[in-house]
C-alpha cells in the first residue's frame, strides 16, 4: 500500500505522511528526503517501511524519516494513526494520499465497505478530515501554504456510467473490478475538488489537487492477469517508478503550483478530467455520503 501519506513537516522542516513502502510511495519518500523534508511514512507493513527508511538513510544519512503503521482499509486504524500523529505534536505541511488497491476481486473491508472504495477513497477521506485542523494550525503559525495531494488515475474515466454508485457500493452482483477501481479514482478527484472549494470558502491557506502519475508497472497490477501481462511489457510503453513519482513531487513541492487548487495534473501539467470529475454537485453529494460512512455509529 503506497500511502504517500506523506505527512510533511516543513520543507527544511516540512512534515509529510504516506504509505511509502513500495513503488511511487517509496520513490516519493526518497525524493522528499533528499529535499530536506521530514517524512512520515504511513504504511500497512511496518517492516517494509523500515527497510525503505534504512535504504534511504544509507544514501542520505541526514534524512528525517519516521515510520508509522496505517491500514487505510480500516477506519479504526486510520483513527489510531491520526490520534498518534496529533499526540506527536509534529506540524503538517503536506499530506499525500497515495495508498491504493486496484482491480481486486469483490471484497468487503473491515468496516463492510467494498474494498477499493474503502481503501482508495474512504480511508483517505477520513484521514484528511482528522488531520485537517493540524494542517490549518501549521499553516497559520508558519504562514506557509499547506498542500493536500490525492493520487488519482486516468482510470477514473472507466468508472460506472453514473460515476459513484451511492446505493450500490456493496452490490456484489453488479460488481466490476475495473469500474469499481475507476469509481474510487473518480472519488479521489471529487474529494480534492470539494476540499479546494471548502478551503477557499473558509479562507485558509490550504490547496487540494489530484493527479494521474502515469501508467507504471507496480504491484497494483497483481490482481489482474491482463494488467500483469501488460506490465511485463511495461518497458515498452509504461513509465518507470521515478518518472511516475515526478508529478506527485511537482504538485507537492514546486513553487509554480503555489496557490493552485482544485486542479487535475498529469505529466507535471494541468490536465482535463472527465465531466463527472468536474461535477461540483456530485462532489458535494460524495462528501456527504463519505461523512455518513465515517461518522461513528
Amino acid at each position: 500500500m503506497v500511502l504517500v501519506h506523506s505527512l510533511i513537516s516543513n520543507l527544511g522542516g516540512a512534515n509529510e505522511i504516506f504509505s511509502a513502502s513500495s513503488g511511487i510511495g517509496m520513490e516519493t519518500t526518497r525524493v522528499l528526503a533528499l529535499r530536506g523534508v521530514h517524512v512520515v511514512m504511513a504504511v500497512r507493513n511496518v517492516d517494509a517501511g523500515r527497510s525503505v527508511k534504512e535504504a534511504i538513510l544509507k544514501e542520505l544519512p541526514s534524512a528525517k524519516i519516521d515510520v508509522m503503521e496505517l491500514d487505510l482499509s480500516s477506519m479504526a486504524s486510520v483513527r489510531k494513526f491520526a490520534s498518534d500523529y496529533q499526540a506527536s505534536a509534529l506540524p503538517l505541511n503536506l499530506l499525500i494520499n497515495n495508498a491504493g488497491v486496484m482491480a481486486c476481486p469483490f471484497t468487503l473491508s473491515q468496516d463492510n465497505t467494498e474494498l477499493q472504495f474503502a481503501t482508495n477513497h474512504i480511508g483517505h477521506f477520513l484521514l484528511t478530515n482528522l488531520l485537517l485542523e493540524t494542517m490549518k494550525k501549521t499553516s497559520r503559525e508558519s504562514n506557509t501554504e499547506g498542500r493536500i495531494v490525492n493520487l488519482s488515475s486516468e482510470g477514473h474515466r472507466f468508472a460506472y456510467r453514473e460515476g459513484i454508485r451511492f446505493d450500490k457500493i456493496n452490490n456484489e452482483s453488479e460488481y466490476s473490478s475495473m469500474q469499481a477501481y475507476g469509481q474510487s479514482k473518480l472519488a479521489n478527484i471529487l474529494h480534492a475538488n470539494e476540499l479546494a472549494r471548502r478551503s477557499k470558502e473558509e479562507g485558509v491557506q490550504i490547496t487540494a489537487n489530484s493527479l494521474h502519475p502515469g501508467g507504471i508497472a507496480t504491484n497494483l497490477f497483481r490482481h489482474s492477469s491482463i494488467l500483469n501481462v501488460l506490465a511485463s511489457l511495461g518497458k515498452l510503453f509504461l513509465k518507470n517508478v521515478p518518472q511516475g513519482a515526478a508529478t506527485t513531487c511537482y504538485v507537492a513541492l514546486h513553487p509554480q503550483v503555489k496557490g493552485v487548487s482544485g486542479e487535475y495534473f498529469m505529466d507535471s501539467n494541468k490536465a482535463k478530467a472527465t465531466s463527472l470529475a468536474q461535477d461540483a454537485e456530485l462532489g458535494k453529494k460524495l462528501w456527504d455520503f463519505s461523512i455518513s460512512l465515517t461518522n461513528p455509529k
